[in-house]
């Protein structure tokens, strides 16, 4: 039985390298990139305002106040998107605006409301209160220099990327293909949402949650019908679905019970079982193979497992696909507000909540059947076997994303 990290590690060994696919920014929300990205030009491009007033020269405002303004004349405007054509001379000052670029000869902006204009003398402006050089001027290139690192190869791409990438006018980026990620449910007792239920049949939930994971990961989810427990029907739906996705994940028969099929159908169809058993609870039975270049998971049928599986295991291979650095969940600390003992000889990964305060509770009864407390959970508390922790002391929560 394999510890997490070796079967991470095994896992992750598997992944092929990258596809490239161009697309345009608008659409790359999410999605990783492929390339190292540079400035192509400084940002800002030019010396501009940070506020609506008047360039002047920082010297000529020395002392000013309100009871003994300085009065400056009025020698231009400058509209955001306009060109700066004038020189400021000694006593002059130029309208300006925020993003209106500077004029040769000023050397900082005095704000609109330090400066008074008298409707008798709209010729000229008085300065209500001293600037000094470069107060209220954005610096060319301050924010980025032409030829600097902007976005590394491997991060995702986030709203604040996206946006920096469009103010250095870039419209298309390379980032890693999405796989597509079949979900596949075996069970007889199992039924679609919606339809009756007889003695002993149950509602068949995993794969939709499954299928909002593989989303939330950056993959493209294809949820595939139920399959009965028979070897023949199993290994004609794992043939059906590995045609039509690069990874399939089963829900399900991995365990060795006699309707657990999984391992047997992956090996009739002439894949190849990589290991079958994670020393973690909830999860134990999982299996990961592959046949030809596809890749299989095959996660418990309790909900619970299946889907803690999903997160620690599968969720970093659908990252790396798409050529990811980072595959691991995002992590939160914070302190217990209940003590907690794990008995077992396994990891447990408990459901707790997280709360804004860094509070961490107990999202509820931690069966492996038991999806009411995952469904109020956001995170994953990983306790070492025979460990007790006390109310208060500090932990480590595994988040993931809604």
């Amino acid at each position: 039985m394999l510890e997490l990290e070796d079967a991470i590690g095994r896992i992750l060994a598997e992944i092929p390298s990258a596809g490239p696919e161009p697309i345009q920014l608008s659409v790359a929300h999410g999605r990783v990139l492929l390339e190292n990205l540079v400035a192509p030009i400084d940002l800002p491009r030019f010396d501009n305002s940070a506020v609506d007033g008047y360039a002047v020269r920082a010297q000529d405002t020395a002392g000013a106040n309100r009871e003994n303004p300085v009065r400056m004349k009025l020698a231009g405007k400058i509209a955001a998107g306009g060109t700066a054509a004038r020189i400021v001379e000694p006593g002059c000052a130029v309208r300006i605006f925020t993003g209106s670029p500077m004029p040769a000869g000023a050397d900082c902006v005095v704000m609109q409301e330090d400066t008074t204009i008298d409707a008798e003398a709209p010729e000229s402006v008085s300065v209500d209160a001293p600037a000094g050089p470069w107060e209220n001027v954005r610096l060319r290139g301050e924010d980025l220099r032409a030829g600097s690192k902007v976005v590394g190869r491997g991060q995702p791409l986030g709203a604040g990327a996206l946006s920096l990438l469009a103010a250095l006018g870039v419209t298309e980026v390379r980032v890693g293909r999405q796989p597509t990620v079949g979900i596949l449910a075996t069970g007889s007792e199992l039924r679609e949402p919606g339809q009756e239920l007889t003695r002993g049949q149950i509602y068949e939930s995993n794969r939709i949650g499954l299928s909002a994971m593989v989303g939330a990961a950056g993959a493209k989810p294809i949820i595939l019908p139920i399959v009965a427990d028979s070897l023949d029907t199993t290994v004609h739906a794992l043939s059906e679905g590995l045609s039509r996705c690069d990874i399939l994940v089963t829900v399900g028969g991995a365990s060795v019970g006699e309707f657990d099929l999984i391992k047997p159908a992956v090996k009739q169809i002439g894949g190849r079982l990589d290991f079958w058993k994670v020393a973690i609870k909830p999860g134990r039975p999982f299996v990961f193979g592959r046949a030809g270049a596809k890749l299989i998971f095959g996660l418990p049928g309790n909900p619970v497992s299946a889907l803690v599986t999903f997160l620690l295991l599968v969720r970093p291979a659908l990252l790396r696909w798409q050529g990811a650095e980072e595959t691991a969940l995002r992590t939160l600390q914070g302190r217990l507000a209940e003590p907690l003992n794990n008995h077992d000889s396994r990891r447990h990964f408990v459901r707790v909540k997280i709360n804004s305060d860094g509070h961490v509770r107990i999202a509820g009864p931690q069966a492996s059947h038991m999806l009411s407390s995952f469904a109020g959970a956001n995170g994953l508390l990983d306790m070492p076997p025979q460990t007790s922790l006390s109310q208060g002391d500090l932990v480590t929560v595994r988040i993931w994303e809604v």
